[in-house]
This record gives structure tokens, sequence and C-alpha cells, in this order.
């Protein structure tokens, strides 16, 4: 732990209440969470605290302005007893830069790496035990400042959450579906579409809920200029494989980097299938689809690890893609990145941070199901 991290434990676990075999997705969260204070210029304190709600002025900026910024990162529990921890380094290189972007000051990796670590080991027996479940890892920074001027914040805090969870979607169902978004718009040249803060989920809010309403699992963004190059998926980068070669949109400062879509790139290249990365038309892909040359389309993120999609929607065309099914590069993909992520694979790119717990306190993984 920190050295100078101060911790006060909870007077009774939660941990007897909650049905791990009906996890959702972040709506039950582990005992303690991390919390730090930045004030008078410099980061104070850390502390480790029983989970619970904070106190916001109703002047806070972050309120107003929306001026914070999050990440998202899974740990692991391997047979070996041994937790890992997911590219926890490229979650902190894109915390950094949402942090600039966004006029926050940065935490450095000691603190962020030791806030997860501390609260692995203190809430190491909410880490779920099955088969495609995990234990998610949130941190967050907002203002901590109540001012009504349009400028940034002197104050935050900065927080770490932890909440054992289900599989995104279910991996036992068919593709997913995805709508084509055309009115709406994510992000635009010079926004913050590249930053992972809230404002880039809250406008996705509206599109999303209709796109639900009408069957369809998550929306396909398009460039915010001219409506017709691809971007993202809402939860998700995405990737088309198209007459044998995998294609995905090239990063252009309006698309989220993803830890997922990096790996799936080096793990593509290690097997000598190298992606390309570039602008993609929606015309070319729902020509590829029609034409039978799009063999499989697939999203990859840390929620949803590997999502398969089966179909995509245009225009009031329902396109579909591989009989609805997963294609073979997104089942190996999902293999690989769920092996590596559970030990099961060797970790030959360094991927993994380890943080070893009592072993008498880990348990086999079962399968779902």
């Amino acid at each position: 732990m920190l050295p100078d991290l101060s911790v006060t434990p909870v007077s009774r676990s939660r941990l007897a209440d909650v049905d791990f075999d009906n996890l959702g997705f972040g709506n039950v969260f582990s005992d303690h969470m991390f919390s730090m204070k930045y004030e008078e210029g410099r980061w104070q304190q850390p502390e480790v605290l029983p989970y619970g709600p904070v106190p916001v002025d109703p002047g806070n900026a972050t309120l107003h302005y929306g001026q914070a910024v999050f990440e998202g990162l899974k740990a692991f529990m391997g047979d070996d007893g041994t937790v890992r921890i997911f590219r926890p380094d490229m979650n902190y290189e894109r915390l950094r830069n949402s942090c600039e972007r966004l006029c926050i000051p940065v935490p450095d990796e000691d603190h962020f790496y030791g806030a997860m670590e501390s609260l692995i080991q203190l809430d190491h027996g909410w880490i779920p035990r099955e088969r495609g479940q995990s234990l998610y890892i949130r941190p967050l920074i907002f203002s901590n400042e109540s001012h009504l001027e349009v400028r940034p914040s002197q104050a935050f805090r900065f927080l770490v959450m932890t909440a054992p969870v289900r599989t995104y979607f279910d991996e036992d169902t068919a593709a997913i579906d995805l709508k084509v978004e055309e009115e709406y718009t994510r992000s635009a040249p010079g926004g913050m579409g590249a930053a992972k803060t809230s404002g880039n989920y809250s406008v996705s809010l509206l599109p999303g809920e209709q796109g639900r309403k009408q069957g369809f699992a998550q929306v396909l963004w398009l460039d915010g200029l001219e409506h017709r190059y691809v971007e993202e998926v809402g939860a998700m980068n995405i990737f088309f494989r198209i007459d044998g070669k995998v294609v995905t949109p090239s990063l252009v400062g309006t698309i989220l980097p993803g830890v997922t879509r990096d790996s799936v790139i080096k793990l593509m290249e290690d097997a000598g299938d190298p992606v390309e990365e570039r602008r993609i038309e929606i015309d070319e892909v729902v020509s590829a689809i029609r034409t039978g040359s799009m063999q499989e389309c697939f999203g990859a993120g840390t929620a949803v690890i590997i999502a398969p999609v089966g179909g995509i929607s245009y225009r009031g065309e329902h396109l579909t893609i591989n009989n609805n099914e997963a294609g073979e590069v997104t089942r190996r993909l999902y293999d690989e990145v769920t092996g590596i992520q559970l030990g099961e694979l060797p970790d030959r790119h360094g991927w993994n941070r380890l943080v070893s717990i009592d072993a008498a306190s880990s348990g086999k993984r079962r399968r779902l199901g």
C-alpha cells in the first residue's frame, strides 16, 4: 500500500449481501473507495474510506460546467491466486491526456496504481470468481470548488471505486445489432472526442435510448462534419473484416483511443495479420455487407472486451453480417484477450499489473451457466 495512505475500514462488510450469480454492471459497489483532494496547488494525503456519498455543494463547478474525467479498467482473479489489472499504464496515459484537455491537475502514477492496489488488497473478496465476470475499477476526478465563473477550478477530488460486474453483453447470445446514427453527433474536430469525460457520454444518451427502444444494442457514430465516415460505437471501438483484411477507423482526435482497441491491433500484428487504420466511409461498409465481402464485424472495449456485431441498420435497411454470428477472428481475439487477462495465456507484452493477495482467499473460477 501507499506509505502515506490513511485507511478507515468499514464497520460491517456488505459482501455477504451480494448475489454474485445475478450481477449487473456497476450497480453494486465494493466496501471501500479511494479518495484524494487537490487543494492549495497540490494533491493532499490519500485515504481509503468506506464507500458512500460525498458532500457536494450546489455551486460545485462540475455540476454546472462538467469539469470531470474518468477511466474504466478491470481486475481479474487468476486460478493462481494472483489478481491481474489489465493494461493500467494505458489508462493512466489516457487519464493524463484527458486531464490536460480539461485543465485538471494530474495525479502521479504512484497514487493511480497505489489506489487500485490498496482497494484490491482490502476488498479482494469482492472479485468475482465466475468466468466472464470481473472487478471493474472506476477512477474519477472532478472539480471540488464552488464557483459560477466559467474558468478552470482550483480544487479537485480524485476518487477510485470498484464494482463486481458481469459481462456488458451476454456472451451466450447472438451478435449485437447497431443503428447508424445520422442525426446526432458525438464529437467534432477540435472537441473532446479523444478525452474520457462526462460530456462525451451525456451527448450519447438520447440517440442511445432511441436506438434501444428500436431494438438496437448501441449506435454507430459517424463523423461530425459530413456524417460520412464511421467513427466508433457507444461503448466500444469498431472493427470490420473485409476481404480478409481487418480495418478500423484511424484516431483523428474525435475517437476515444481504446485500450482494448490497441490490444486487438497488437495481437493481430503478432499473428502476422496487421490491422489497417484508416478513414472508413459508411457507404463502403454497407456495400461490403451487401456484396458479401464483409466477413465479420466486432467491437472492442473494456466493458465488452470483444463483442460480435451481427447487423447494422442504415437508412431503414437492416444488413446482416456473417449470419448474425461471431466470426473466427472475433472468437480468436476474445479468447486471446480473456486468456491473457486471466493468466491462462502468456503475457508477452507485459500488459498485466500483478497484485498478490492471500492465496487462501482465492478460489477456482467456474464457467457461467
